[in-house]
């Protein structure tokens, strides 16, 4: 399997395995991701021609931070200066694989971590009840520790509002729990020294009869921090208005669990689920045209999605899933729910507490409707979680995922081709962040360990130069 070694950038060996792999796409039959999606990166990640001055028809590999700022001195594009995407191109050379330096070791399980918007505090979650915050500016000092009132099993999820001021956790309760992040005490008890709050997301419609106790999977705050979408175990899908202190809506949205859930973009018209059932959905609450009815549905994962990201457009996603890829989607290529069915995988396989069969891996839907596949990293054991990289740092030109192999893997979104692999932990990577402004990321792992990636120091670059050939 290819990918770096641990500890180090590209070597020369993977430069090639990288021209192969770019060369052959990341579906394996093409020279490139020939769509939309790819021009729009290259525009926000590519150098400036003439800074970069490469030749016509060549592969075009990174160009050298020294030659940029020589063209930049010698003002060759006319500017003067570095354009959004000539910054981006320089930092997404310094990919966050050197190290780590351990963050915290707790002696629970690590499931979600996550940085705030502006990258100044990290917030991690432990299946031990401590919820932690650390105030990345302080040489990461705990802000605050907090411990989780009414838990069952494990915090399935944490978010911070827009504003930092609030912090969410669910867990297999219907009750979700809001917490001030922003009073003064460190320790925070629910109920004893600050509140927690409990948002009761139980839908009590008097026609339902299939009320029962539920778990959440995943929540998300709204742009506005006006509401919270929820992912439950009862197949559902749940809007909650925190001025009204109610459900808003509810949605019979799949036919299995739904893990993951994520607003579309900034307006939070438009919402994405994926569910166990195999299928990612779309959902415009602007033209419901009956209840539990989707705008549309994407096919390709042949079993269960355990998380999904937004690009922040709108109009572009990736989701992992038990099928043990990536996928990349575009909502426009979506079908309508009368017209595509799904196939359901075979319901005898766990991927709790089984592994996933080699040939199983090279099998493809017949109806697959993703734009490209990811594979090399393994979904396993846990709700792996997979993310697009920074849109200020690199353009959005990476995604990148935890594994159950107890590593971090980074893909080049165009080409597929795997760029980093991070190894240091003992246990299953479930969820991992990058720095929204700066090259680093944040893994954490069910060995309990929360740990930090950061570029490779000056001195240790060769090999990267030599792989790159600047």
């Amino acid at each position: 399997m290819s990918g770096v070694h641990k500890n180090t950038s590209i070597c020369d060996d993977e430069s090639a395995h990288y021209r192969s792999f770019a060369r052959q796409g990341p579906n394996g039959n093409s020279d490139f991701l020939d769509h939309e999606i790819a021009q729009l990166t290259k525009l926000r990640s590519a150098p400036n021609e003439f800074l970069s001055k490469n030749v016509p028809g060549k592969f075009r590999l990174p160009v050298s931070t020294v030659k940029m700022l020589v063209g930049r001195e010698c003002n060759y594009s006319g500017r003067g200066r570095f354009s959004t995407a000539d910054g981006c191109h320089v930092l997404s050379q310094y990919l966050p694989v050197n190290g780590p330096c351990r963050v915290d070791r707790m002696k629970s399980r690590a499931y979600v971590s996550q940085f705030s918007d502006d990258g100044t505090l990290f917030i991690a979650g432990f299946q031990g009840s401590h919820i932690r915050i650390y105030n990345v500016d302080k040489d990461w000092k705990v802000q605050k520790d907090i411990l989780a009132k009414s838990l069952r099993w494990t915090i399935t999820d944490t978010c911070l509002s827009p504003d930092q001021r609030h912090l969410v956790y669910a867990s297999m309760s219907p009750v979700v729990h809001i917490v001030n992040i922003g009073s003064s005490a460190t320790e925070s008890l629910a109920n004893v020294t600050e509140i927690h709050d409990g948002l009761d997301f139980s839908w009590n419609e008097e026609d339902d009869d299939d009320e029962y106790e539920f778990g959440i999977f995943s929540v998300k705050f709204s742009t506005d921090g006006r509401e919270l979408v929820a992912g439950s175990s009862d197949n559902a899908i749940y809007v909650y208005d925190l001025e009204a202190n109610k459900n808003s809506l509810r949605i019979h949205a799949h036919q299995s669990d739904v893990n993951t859930v994520c607003f579309a973009d900034e307006t939070g018209h438009i919402i994405y689920s994926g569910s166990d059932d195999n299928i990612c959905k779309v959902w415009d609450r602007r033209c419901f045209t009956g209840r539990g009815k989707a705008a549309g549905i994407l096919i390709g994962h042949l079993k269960g999605i355990t998380f999904l990201d937004s690009r922040g457009d709108g109009r572009y996603l990736i989701s992992n899933g038990k099928d043990q890829t990536t996928k990349l989607w575009d909502i426009r290529k979506m079908s309508s729910n009368a017209t595509c069915a799904p196939i359901l995988g075979d319901t005898g396989w766990d991927y709790r507490w089984m592994e996933y069969t080699p040939h199983a891996r090279t099998l493809k839907h017949p109806h697959d409707q993703s734009l490209a596949t990811y594979r090399g990293h393994s979904v396993l054991r846990t709700l792996i979680r997979c993310y697009f990289s920074p849109e200020y740092s690199t353009g959005q030109k990476y995604i990148y995922s935890g594994s159950s192999d107890c590593s971090v893997y980074i893909y080049d979104l165009v080409s597929g081709a795997q760029v980093a692999r991070l190894d240091y932990h003992e246990g299953a990577v479930r969820d991992c962040s990058w720095h929204p402004v700066y090259p680093m990321m944040v893994s954490s792992s069910w060995d309990g360990v929360i740990a930090k990636w950061e570029p490779v120091p000056p001195r240790r670059r060769s090999s990267r130069r030599r792989a790159y050939g600047i």
